[in-house]
């Protein structure tokens, strides 16, 4: 064990380890890229969170620089959960439910960040409540790790978080009025110095941060900027810490509120010879406020059936262009039906030959397997290949959806490949996959040329690549290439107001010459880890 380690272990109550094999493990996250950390800390408490940053600011005022990435299950898809120096697990000991507020006008949960998505909801659900959102990583993924990429928008539900930055202090965010900001900016703190310069670079921009705020989900760089400030001039920093990949600090507890749950769902599947007809039908049916409405390439359903796997619409799926599915958690049985038969009317006089299934004469667990057809096709059975998560999560303004849709065709027939969609209609965000030989150098070459192509067209529409999660270390480059300068420098100077000697995950979220990714790809990358979870899209 080296000095460093046997220190840290002196001081907190967590362990450290400087295991070469845990190392190793630490190393990959759920993206293509690898690199191996020196020590591995799990942290009992805050206050052991508190005393490793006070511990790495210390040691950087001196010169040293030893950074810190914070990481929960690992399944970061852009790399934000992997680097050098210090990688701090949240998820052996910081995984609690501290408070359960069930009282109606404020339904909420306190926890800790390394709690599991799934194990939270199955608590939640006990109590007739659930965390809202379509997390298809529940099974495997931690809260924390949600909301520092803002999984699944997940942001959109937090009222409150206490952060350790980088020099150690705790602090508390949630939304505050006017007076107790001038409060804030008045304490001779790092966190007073924090308040006083975030509110400088709004006013310093503001005509320019209020025209690049939108209701589209865009997790690049620290695009929560746009939402600290209201006009009242309340104030609030959680956008900011949301999505931001623990560069501004290191979340130890979240504060989110909660839904009521209704177990039970009605769902319909439909499948169309035309996908034009598909979106258009998807489209008429946003009226009824459904649960859940996906559009799935049919192609992704001749992959599952070369491998055997057979749905409930046919055996033969070489006419299925494209498959609408739609789902209702109405409480009420009968407005749920009723919505099931409207659904059925509009898909029957927009397309005669549309097949239909519901759960009202089919087993549910088999229309639920329509939607998880990518579960199947992931965890390829070609050696060698596998499906990075190298373009997730991109999304386009509503009236210019098809546009990118379009485009993202266009781009797999120019590069010769397969980018099978499953669309949500109901946020808009578009998941695709294509195999990868990672092994082979031209493979390797296509994955980053995938990911700058994509983020150009997708500007070209004022969408964005990052809708889902951030961009960490893997889509940066392509991503800041597309960002205009005014944006990048106010990014760049959030950066430095929060991590002044660059001790919180350097290299996330910040421009990296190729090179130095090329060399931390990993050719072996595989869902190995995750396959017992059968992952999906």
């Amino acid at each position: 064990m080296n000095k460093i380690a046997q220190y840290l272990n002196e001081h907190i109550l967590g362990e450290v380890t400087s295991n070469k094999s845990i190392l190793e493990q630490f190393s990959r996250d759920g993206s293509v890229l690898s690199i191996k950390p020196e020590l591995v800390i799990s942290p009992r408490t805050t206050n052991d969170i508190r005393k490793i940053a006070r511990f790495t600011w210390q040691l950087a005022e001196k010169g040293h620089v030893m950074p810190i990435t914070v990481r929960g299950s690992g399944s970061d898809k852009a790399g934000a959960a992997i680097g050098k120096g210090i990688i701090v697990s949240t998820l052996a000991h910081l995984n609690n439910i501290i408070f359960v507020n069930l009282q109606k006008k404020e339904q909420f949960i306190h926890v800790q960040p390394g709690i599991n998505i799934r194990t939270l909801n199955e608590v939640l659900k006990s109590h007739g409540l659930i965390i809202p959102g379509d997390f298809a990583s529940e099974a495997y993924s931690t809260l924390g790790g949600a909301v520092a990429n803002n999984y699944s928008s997940v942001g959109n539900m937090l009222t409150r978080m206490e952060v350790v930055l980088a020099n150690g202090d705790l602090i508390e965010t949630s939304r505050i009025s006017k007076h107790e900001l001038s409060k804030k900016k008045g304490l001779q703190t790092f966190e007073g110095e924090l308040y006083r310069t975030i509110d400088g670079i709004i006013e310093d921009n503001e005509k320019l941060l209020i025209g690049k705020n939108s209701d589209l989900p865009n997790n690049n760089g620290y695009f929560g900027i746009t939402k600290v400030k209201q006009r009242d001039g309340s104030f609030d920093l959680t956008p900011l810490i949301i999505g931001s990949q623990g560069t501004l600090g290191v979340i130890s507890e979240i504060v989110i509120k909660t839904n009521f749950y209704n177990s039970q769902e009605s769902v319909l599947v439909a499948t169309f010879e035309n996908s034009q007809t598909s979106r258009a039908v998807a489209n008429s049916l946003l009226q009824l406020q459904p649960k859940q409405l996906d559009i799935i390439d049919g192609k992704i359903f001749e992959k599952a059936n070369e491998i055997g796997k057979h749905y409930i619409f046919t055996d033969d799926v070489s006419e299925v262009n494209s498959v609408l599915y739609i789902s209702f958690g109405d409480f009420s049985e009968g407005a749920r039906r009723h919505k099931i038969k409207k659904v059925a009317k509009i898909i029957s006089k927009l397309d005669i030959n549309a097949k239909i299934f519901t759960s009202n004469d089919h087993s549910i667990e088999d229309l639920y397997a329509v939607r998880e057809v990518s579960s199947v096709i992931l965890q390829s059975e070609t050696d060698g290949e596998s499906m990075p998560p190298i373009i997730d999560g991109i999304i386009a303004p509503a009236d210019k959806r098809q546009e990118l849709i379009t485009a993202i065709e266009e781009l797999a027939n120019k590069n010769h490949i397969d980018l099978p969609m499953q669309i949500n209609w109901l946020t808009g965000v578009i998941n695709t996959r294509t195999g990868l030989q990672l092994h082979n150098i031209t493979d390797r070459q296509k994955l980053f040329k995938l990911i700058n192509d994509c983020a150009e067209l997708v500007t070209k529409l004022d969408g964005n690549i990052t809708a889902d999660s951030g961009e960490g270390r893997l889509k940066a480059p392509a991503i800041y290439a597309q960002t205009d300068t005014e944006m990048l420098e106010i990014y760049k100077q959030i950066r430095e107001a929060f991590d002044p000697f660059g001790t919180l995950n350097p290299g996330v979220k910040q421009t990296t010459e190729l090179k130095t990714l090329i060399a931390a790809l990993n050719p072996s990358y595989s869902l190995a880890d995750i396959a017992k979870y059968a992952p999906r899209i």
